[in-house]
C-alpha cells in the first residue's frame, strides 16, 4: 500500500481541504504469528517500534471493536514523511491499518467508511480524503447519525511546486488547537469563505494570481503563529522570488512555499534558508509538489494484481 503525505488548510479551508504530496508511506503487510514490523527511511526508529505503534493500534482496535479475530500482522515499511510536523503522517497510518482491518478481517466497509473511520480518529476528514483519492481534496463530515465522509478530488491542469520548510521538532494537533479561540468575528469567517472558494478556482485554472490572493487566511495561522516560528520567516518571501504564497502545512509547525513553475527553485530553498537563519531557526526543505494518485489506487492496483 502507498499512501502519500498531505498537507492540510491551505490557508483559508480550515479543516475543508488538503493537498496530496510526492512523498510517501509504504507499506506491506501479511499475516504473522506475531506481530512484527520492519522500517526503514525516514523516522525507521520510530516506525519500527511496536510500543504505542498507530497502524497496528488502530488496526486491532477496529477489529476488536467489530468482534473480529485480530490477525497479527508483519509490516514491512519505507516511509518518507515526518512524523508529527503537519504532513499527514498520522492520516496515512490510520488510513492503513483501517484498510488492512476492513481487508483482514473481512468488514466489507465501503470507502464512506473507510474514510469516516479515519476522520473520526484524526478529528477532521480533510488528510484522509486527500491521502486516500490523492490531488486536492475537500471534504466534510457527515450529518449526525450518518457513518460516511463525503469527499471530491480535485485534479488540476498545473502542478505548482512546493517546498516544505521542516523543523527538527513536532507539534501535536492537540497543542496547535489549545491556542485557537472559541468563536470568530463574522468579517474572518466570510474572508475565509471567499478565500476557500477562490482557491478551489485558482487551483484548477491554474491562475498564479488569484492563487496569491487566496492563501491568505484569519482563521488559524494568525493563532498558531507563535507555536510555529517558520511561518512569519518563509512569509517573508512571499510574493517574491518566484514564491506565490506560504501557508502553514495543516496543524504545523511544517510550512508550504507554494512556487510559480518559472521559479528558480534551488534560489528559492536559499533564500528560505537564509530567512530561517537570520531568525535563529532550524529547518529542513524538501522540494515536493502535488501527488494525482491516492492510496486507493494503490490498493486498486493490488487487487488487480492478485
Amino acid at each position: 500500500m502507498r499512501l502519500p503525505a498531505t498537507s492540510a488548510n491551505l490557508g483559508p479551508a480550515f479543516d475543508a481541504a488538503a493537498l496530496a504530496l510526492n512523498l510517501h508511506l509504504e507499506i506491506e503487510a501479511a499475516p504473522a504469528g506475531l506481530f512484527a514490523v520492519t522500517a526503514e527511511g525516514r523516522d525507521a526508529e520510530l516506525c519500527g517500534n511496536l510500543r504505542r505503534h498507530l497502524i497496528l493500534d488502530t488496526y486491532t482496535e477496529i477489529l476488536s471493536a467489530g468482534r473480529k479475530e485480530v490477525v497479527p500482522l508483519s509490516l514491512r515499511i519505507r516511509n518518507q514523511i515526518p512524523l508529527g510536523k503537519g504532513l499527514g503522517s498520522s492520516a496515512a497510518a490510520r488510513l492503513a491499518a483501517i484498510a488492512f482491518a476492513n481487508h483482514f478481517g473481512q468488514l466489507g466497509w465501503r470507502e464512506s467508511r473507510v474514510l469516516y473511520e479515519a476522520a473520526l480518529r484524526e478529528g477532521h476528514p480533510d488528510n484522509v480524503a486527500a491521502c486516500w483519492l490523492g490531488g486536492l481534496a475537500a471534504a466534510a463530515m457527515p450529518a449526525a447519525g450518518e457513518a460516511g465522509v463525503q469527499a471530491v478530488k480535485f485534479a488540476p491542469p498545473v502542478r505548482w511546486p512546493i517546498v516544505a520548510a521542516v523543523p527538527p521538532r513536532p507539534l501535536s494537533t492537540e497543542m496547535a488547537r489549545t491556542v485557537l479561540p472559541e468563536s470568530y468575528p463574522r468579517a474572518d469567517v466570510v474572508s475565509n469563505l471567499q478565500r476557500s472558494l477562490l482557491l478551489l478556482g485558482a487551483w484548477m485554472q491554474g491562475d498564479r494570481e488569484a492563487l496569491g490572493e487566496a492563501l491568505h487566511d484569519r482563521l488559524h495561522e494568525p493563532y498558531r503563529e507563535q507555536l510555529c516560528p517558520l511561518l512569519p520567516a518563509m512569509r517573508s518571501l512571499a510574493g517574491r522570488e518566484g514564491v506565490l504564497g506560504v501557508v502553514l502545512s495543516g496543524a504545523g509547525p511544517s510550512v508550504l512555499l507554494i512556487l510559480d513553475r518559472a521559479a528558480e527553485t534551488d534560489h528559492v530553498v536559499a533564500q528560505a534558508r537564509r530567512s530561517a537563519h537570520e531568525r535563529g531557526l532550524e529547518a529542513e526543505f524538501i522540494l515536493t509538489g502535488s501527488e494525482e494518485r491516492g492510496a486507493r489506487e494503490s490498493l486498486e492496483s493490488a487487487a488487480v494484481r492478485s
